[in-house]
C-alpha cells in the first residue's frame, strides 16, 4: 500500500518509447502540495516538451493516452502549461484499507531487495557519563535501526563505543594518585567522575601555563624559535580530537547530579589545584605513560581499566534502558586493537600510507588534511580503528551499507575514512556519514547546565520526568470527576511522556540543523510534540473504551469503508500514505519526515472527529466504517511511534 510507488511503476511503463531515460522522470510524480488540485500531481510533461520539440499541454496528452490507471485514479487532467492531476479512487483507497485492516504491517509491503545494512550510532567515550550531547546520535540512529528492519532489510546495530585511548590514562592516573577508595565503594560512578575530572583540570592548568611561559618567551625574542607545524599538544596530532568519543568537545566537564552528586564537589579550587600541580609536575608525560602501560598490557593497569568499564558500562546501560535502545553489537576500541598493526602495514605494503615528519598518514586527492594512522611515538589512532572495524565489519557481515550516525563536526574525518576504505578495495559497500547538528540552549550556544558543564543524559532524563510529573498531576487533579490515576499510574505516564517528549523533539527536527531546546515546547499538549502524539492516540483508544467495542472484531473481518465525507475520505488518505512517509525518511535518513506524517495524520483525525461521529453515527454501518477508521489511525500512530522508539499510552 504505497500510491506514490505505485504511480510511479505506472508512469514508468508509460513514458517507455517516449523519453530516452524515463526513470529520471519518476521524482516528477509527487504528492500534491494543494488538495484543489488532486492527491498526486505529475509536472514530467514541460521538461519532456522541450526535448521533444512538442507543446507541454500535447506531451500531457500523450503521457496520459499511455497511462493504465483507470483501476487506481479517477480520470486524470491537465491543468495549466502542463501539469497531470491525479485523484486516487474512493474505491481504491477503501480496498487497500480493508487489506491494510488485517495485517500486522498495516499494508506495507518488504522491500523487493533487502539489503544488509550497519548501522553506527551513539558511540559514547565509556570513560564519562552519557551527556545530552549523546542524544542525538542515539535517537537518530536507533529510529533508522527501526525503521529499516521494519521495511525488510537485514541491520546490525553496532555501538562503537570508546574504551581506550588517553582517556584511560586519565582515569589510571586519577586511580593511583586521587581515588578515594570508599567514595568509589559507596559511588563508583560520581569518584571516578572526580578523579577524571581533577586530572583533567590539571592537565589544562599545566597546559596553559606552558602556553603562558612560552609566549612570555616568544615575545623577549621571537627569532630564537623557529616556525614549527607541531600541534601545541604533540601527543596528538592536528586535527586529532583528545578523547575518543567521535564528538569533538567531550572533553569538555560533565554535569554529574545525573550520576548522584553535586558538580560542585567535583571541581578543584584553585589553591588546591596550584598545590597539586606542583606535587604532579609533568602529569601529561604521566598519563601518556599510562595509556602506553595499558596498551602495552601491564596486568595491573588492565585490571583496572577492565573494573573502570564494568561500572561505566553499567551506567551507560541503564540509561540506554530507560531510553529504549538496543544494540545487536557493542564493541569498544580495545577489541580491534590488536588489529591496528596490520591495517597499518597493509597500507604501507600497497603504497597508501607514507611517512611524513615522523608519522604514518595517508594523502587523500582532494583533502588537503592528511589522515594520521601511526604517530611519531608509534601510537595508533581512532582513525586507525575505524579503518579496522571496516575490515572486521566487511570480513563478518559483508554489509552493503554502512551508516555512521555522528555528529557534524567529524565530517572531515569520513570524508578521509571513507576515501581510504576505498583505497584499500573497499569500493561495493556504500558508506555513508548521517550528520547531525548540534543541541543549543536558549542562548544559542551548546545546551549546558547554570555551572557551564556539558548536562548530564540522566539529569535530562530526570528533569523531563519530574516536568512531565507536574503536568500530569495538574490535569488528573483538574478531571471533573476528580484524579482518575493512582500515584503508579501517574508515575508510569511520567516517565514514557518525558522521555519521549526528549526524543521526540529531538527526531521532529531536520537532523543537520541544530535546534533549541525548551522543555515547555516539547511537553506542550498541542504542536508537533511527543505529548500531543501520544494524547491523539490515547484518545483515538478512549472511543472503543467508552463503546465497548472490541477493535479485533473490526480487523478480523473488516466493515465496508464509506468515504463520503471529505473528514473521512482526507484520513483515509493520509492512512494510505504511511508507506510513502517510511520511504521519505529511509531516502536521505531523516526521521522528521516521519514526525511531519505522523503530525498530519493526528490532524486529519481531529478533524474527522470533529466532523463525523463515531459512536453516534447515523446507522450501524457508518458507525462501524468510522470504528475501522479509527482503529487504523490508533494503529498507525502506534507502529509510527514505535519505530521512532517512543511507547504510546492506553490513557493519559
Amino acid at each position: 500500500m504505497n500510491p506514490l510507488n505505485e504511480l510511479r511503476r505506472r508512469f514508468l511503463r508509460a513514458l517507455n518509447g517516449l523519453a530516452d531515460r524515463p526513470e529520471e522522470q519518476l521524482d516528477l510524480v509527487r504528492r500534491s502540495q494543494d488538495a484543489r488540485f488532486g492527491d498526486y500531481q505529475a509536472n514530467m510533461a514541460m521538461p519532456l516538451a522541450k526535448a521533444l520539440r512538442r507543446p507541454p499541454r500535447e506531451v500531457a496528452q500523450a503521457i496520459i493516452d499511455r497511462l493504465e490507471l483507470s483501476d487506481i485514479c479517477e480520470p486524470p487532467e491537465i491543468a495549466g502549461p502542463g501539469f497531470i492531476n491525479l485523484r486516487l479512487r474512493n474505491d481504491w483507497l477503501a480496498a487497500q484499507l480493508r487489506q491494510a485492516a488485517n495485517n500486522d504491517r498495516l499494508g506495507v509491503a518488504p522491500v523487493e531487495q533487502p539489503r544488509t545494512y550497519i548501522v553506527d550510532f551513539s558511540a559514547p567515550n565509556v570513560a564519562k557519563p552519557l551527556h545530552v550531547g549523546h542524544i542525538r546520535s542515539t535517537v537518530i540512529g536507533d529510529a533508522i535501526n527501526r525503521t529499516l528492519r521494519f521495511v525488510g532489510h537485514q541491520v546490525i546495530s553496532d555501538n562503537h563505543v570508546g574504551d581506550w585511548g588517553t582517556q584511560f590514562g586519565i582515569l589510571l592516573y586519577g586511580w593511583r594518585h586521587f581515588l578515594d577508595h570508599e567514595a568509589f565503594r559507596r559511588n563508583p560512578v560520581l569518584e571516578l567522575i572526580r578523579v577524571y575530572r581533577l586530572v583533567h583540570q590539571l592537565l589544562e592548568r599545566q597546559s596553559q601555563t606552558e602556553t603562558k611561559d612560552a609566549a612570555n618567551v616568544v615575545a623577549r625574542d621571537e627569532s630564537e624559535f623557529p616556525e614549527t607545524d607541531e600541534p601545541a599538544d604533540a601527543s596528538l596530532p592536528p586535527g586529532e580530537p583528545a578523547s575518543a568519543d567521535r564528538a569533538p568537545g567531550a572533553e569538555q566537564p560533565i554535569d554529574s547530579d545525573g550520576a548522584g552528586g553535586a558538580a560542585a564537589q567535583l571541581a578543584a579550587g584553585p589553591a588546591e589545584l596550584e598545590d597539586l600541580s606542583r606535587a604532579h609536575p609533568n602529569i601529561n608525560a604521566a598519563v601518556l605513560a599510562e595509556t602506553a602501560k595499558l596498551h602495552h598490557g601491564d596486568p595491573e593497569n588492565r585490571r583496572i581499566w577492565q573494573e573502570i568499564i564494568d561500572v561505566c558500562r553499567g551506567l551507560i546501560g541503564h540509561v540506554y534502558q530507560r531510553l529504549g535502545v538496543e544494540f545487536d553489537v557493542t564493541l569498544g576500541e580495545s577489541f580491534y586493537e590488536p588489529m591496528l598493526p596490520e591495517v597499518v602495514a597493509n597500507l604501507v605494503a600497497r603504497g597508501i600510507a607514507q611517512e611524513s615528519h615522523g608519522a604514518l598518514c595517508v594523502f587523500v586527492e582532494g583533502i588537503e588534511t592528511p589522515m594520521i594512522v601511526r604517530k611519531q611515538d608509534g601510537a595508533f589512532l581512532y582513525a586507525t580503528t575505524d579503518l579496522a572495524t571496516i575490515v572486521y565489519r566487511m570480513n563478518r557481515w559483508r554489509p552493503d551499507v554502512i551508516l555512521y550516525v555522528v555528529d557534524h563536526r567529524q565530517s572531515l574525518h569520513f570524508r578521509q575514512l571513507f576515501a581510504v576504505a576505498r583505497l584499500l578495495g573497499y569500493d561495493q559497500v556504500d558508506l555513508r556519514h548521517i550528520s547531525f547538528g548540534t543541541v543549543l540552549g536558549e542562548d544559542g550556544r551548546p545546551f549546558k547546565t547554570r555551572s557551564g558543564a556539558l548536562l548530564g543524559l540522566e539529569r535530562l532524563l530526570d528533569e523531563a520526568v519530574a516536568q512531565a510529573a507536574r503536568i500530569v498531576a495538574e490535569n488528573d487533579d483538574a478531571k471533573p470527576g476528580g484524579p482518575e490515576l493512582s500515584p503508579e499510574q501517574r508515575a508510569q505516564i511520567a516517565e514514557a511522556v518525558g522521555i519521549a517528549a526528549i526524543k521526540y523533539a529531538d527526531l521532529s527536527q531536520n537532523r543537520t540543523s541544530d535546534y533549541v531546546f525548551s522543555f515547555e515546547k516539547m511537553l506542550a499538549m498541542t504542536g508537533n510534540t511527543a505529548t500531543y502524539m501520544q494524547y491523539a492516540y490515547a484518545r483515538v483508544r478512549s472511543i472503543f473504551a467508552k463503546g465497548g467495542v472490541d477493535p479485533q472484531s473490526l480487523r478480523s473481518s473488516p466493515p465496508p469503508l464509506l468515504l463520503d465525507t471529505a473528514a473521512e475520505r482526507a484520513l483515509a488518505l493520509e492512512l494510505v500514505r504511511f508507506g510513502e512517509s517510511l520511504d521519505l525518511m529511509l531516502a536521505d535518513f531523516r526521521p522528521n519526515q516521519l514526525t511531519a506524517y505522523l503530525y498530519d495524520l493526528a490532524n486529519c483525525y481531529s478533524a474527522f472527529f470533529e466532523s463525523c461521529p463515531v459512536l453516534r453515527a447515523e446507522n450501524d454501518r457508518l458507525r462501524l466504517s468510522r470504528l475501522l477508521l479509527c482503529d487504523l489511525t490508533a494503529r498507525t500512530l502506534q507502529k509510527g511511534l514505535e519505530l521512532l522508539g517512543i511507547n504510546v499510552l492506553e490513557r493519559m
